[in-house]
C-alpha cells in the first residue's frame, strides 16, 4: 500500500469518528455530541507545561559548563570534534530555548482558554435566562450543554 492510500485512508478513518455523534472517543459523556472540555483536563495539562518550564529551565543546562569546556579543551589539543563539540552546546541551547517558549505558550493558552471559556458559559447562561424557558414544560433555562435536543 502507498503511503498517499494509507494516508487517506487514515482520514477518512479520523473524519468518520470526529463527525460520530455519541462515539467512544471524547472526555464527554456517552451519547453527547457537546464539545467537553473540563478544567482539571486544561489544568493539569498546563500544570505539566509549567513543571516541564520550570523543570528544564535548569536542567536543559547543566551540562553547559564541563561541554564548553571539554569543547574547548579538545579544539585546543587540536581535535576537529572540539569545535564540533562547542557548536553542538549552541544548538542545543536553542533547542532548549524554544522548548521552554513552546511550554510557556502551552501554558498560557491554557489558562487563557479556560478563562475564556467560562466566561463565555457565564455570558450565554445570562442570555438564556433573560430569554426565558426554551421548552414549554420547562420552568427554569436549558443549559448551554441541553439545547442541541431541541433543535432535531
Amino acid at each position: 500500500m502507498s503511503f498517499e492510500q494509507e494516508w487517506g485512508e487514515l482520514k477518512v478513518a479520523a473524519a468518520m469518528r470526529l463527525n460520530q455523534a455519541g462515539g467512544t472517543g471524547g472526555s464527554g459523556p456517552k451519547g453527547s455530541a457537546d464539545f467537553v472540555v473540563k478544567d482539571d483536563e486544561l489544568g493539569g495539562i498546563g500544570h505539566a507545561a509549567f513543571d516541564l518550564f520550570n523543570g528544564l529551565e535548569t536542567a536543559g543546562k547543566h551540562a553547559k559548563a564541563a561541554s564548553g569546556t571539554a569543547g574547548k579543551g579538545l579544539k585546543g589539543d587540536g581535535f576537529d570534534t572540539g569545535a564540533a563539540f562547542t557548536e553542538v552546546i549552541g544548538t542545543w541551547e536553542k533547542q532548549v530555548k524554544s522548548l521552554l517558549q513552546a511550554c510557556a505558550h502551552i501554558s498560557n493558552h491554557l489558562d487563557y482558554t479556560k478563562a475564556s471559556r467560562k466566561a463565555d458559559d457565564e455570558w450565554l447562561e445570562t442570555q438564556l435566562r433573560i430569554i426565558g424557558p426554551v421548552a414549554p414544560d420547562a420552568d427554569a433555562s436549558v443549559p448551554a450543554s441541553q439545547l442541541n435536543k431541541y433543535f432535531r
